[in-house]
């Protein structure tokens, strides 16, 4: 039985640009799907044809136990969205936009009334709730955002890159909201360019790259799939870098990679502490002077670069899905259709 949320070879272009090449995605009841992939890769495009934002070229796609294309409406009125970009009303204060969204799903004027201020609270807004979004903050902008995805707790929840913008201790924030949301049954589909979110949040992970799904499992499978331990080393001086590179490349099973800005050399090896051992021996012997050298296992990063060739990127537009972001175009039709 297909999960909440489920995909079977979706097909998107724009142009010449194949945006989804035949993703396929099923996600359990209760569970977060983490979708990672480069910029352009096509995780923004699947995440709007999932929310009736797009029609694809070919496919199938359920949510909610409703067939997206077939019943568009319905969708709607199960699911929430929070887009790359704050789609607020700068005009309205934080509490008159959350009190709005809520009206628009029909709830009665006291209880979004009630809903606001809980979301405001829950948010960190209380102090702002009456002054206009115009006045806010990016951070606060998101965050008004995200509380307006949740005013009527949807059973389904999408979410493209949500805490993009935000500081350290609101990310933590949204990050155990998520997990509430989730332990109280929502499905969420997540798209992020942070690693470590996908780690601490998801329960399954997808790398999505060219359109197409290119790796699916947990995040401790994914890491397994790519192997081994990684001994990482910091040079003391930026241009013994190269023979650092030359020592770990007699050590390593695989592509050493180099951080310039911070003279981080990472290897996957095989060995364990004693091999750990003899690459500082060798160092020494070439007199190359180090900061720093230790062992650790692979991590999202480590998969990221060795399903789809480079690190992940922080960028906020796909190809073919740039500004005006989805929330922009998904927060007022999704209401509108909602309040009939």
């Amino acid at each position: 039985m297909p999960g909440a949320i489920y995909a079977e070879g979706l097909v998107k272009t724009f142009g010449d640009v194949r945006a989804l090449d035949g993703v396929d995605l099923d996600v359990p009841e209760g569970t977060v799907l983490g979708l990672l992939g480069p910029n352009g890769a096509g995780k923004t495009t699947a995440v709007r044809v999932l929310t009736t934002l797009l029609r694809p070229d070919s496919g199938r796609a359920v949510v909610a136990g409703v067939d997206v294309l077939k019943h568009p409406n319905e969708v709607r009125r199960a699911i929430g969205l929070s887009g790359q970009f704050a789609a607020v009303d700068e005009y309205l204060t934080g509490r008159e936009n959350l009190q709005m969204v809520g009206q628009l799903y029909q709830m009665k004027a006291r209880a979004a009334k009630a809903r606001a201020g809980e979301l405001l609270e829950r948010f960190n807004l209380s102090d702002a709730a009456d002054r206009t979004a115009k006045t806010y903050s990016g951070g606060m902008r998101r965050r008004l955002d995200l509380a307006a995805a949740l005013v009527v707790s949807p059973p389904v929840m999408f979410m493209d890159e949500p805490t993009t913008g935000l500081d350290p201790r609101n990310r933590q924030q949204l990050w155990g909201i998520i997990q509430e949301l989730v332990a109280g049954g929502t499905t969420l589909l997540l798209t992020t360019q942070y690693l470590e979110e996908a780690d601490h949040l998801a329960h399954d992970i997808c790398v999505v790259d060219h359109g197409k799904v290119i790796a699916r499992g947990t995040s401790d499978q994914l890491k397994a799939r790519t192997g081994g331990e990684r001994v990482e080393v910091v040079v003391h001086e930026r241009d013994r870098i190269p023979d650092a590179r030359e020592v770990l490349a007699g050590f390593g099973k695989g592509e050493t990679t180099v951080e310039e800005h911070t003279r981080k050399l990472t290897v996957p090896v095989a060995g364990g502490a004693k091999l750990l051992a003899e690459v500082i021996r060798e160092l020494d012997g070439r007199d190359i002077e180090i900061d720093d050298i230790g062992l650790r296992r692979p991590t999202l990063d480590d998969v990221f670069i060795s399903l789809t060739g480079h690190a992940a990127e922080r960028a906020a537009e796909e190809n073919g899905e740039g500004p005006p972001g989805p929330g922009a175009m998904a927060r007022k039709p999704a209401r509108k259709e909602a309040a009939k």
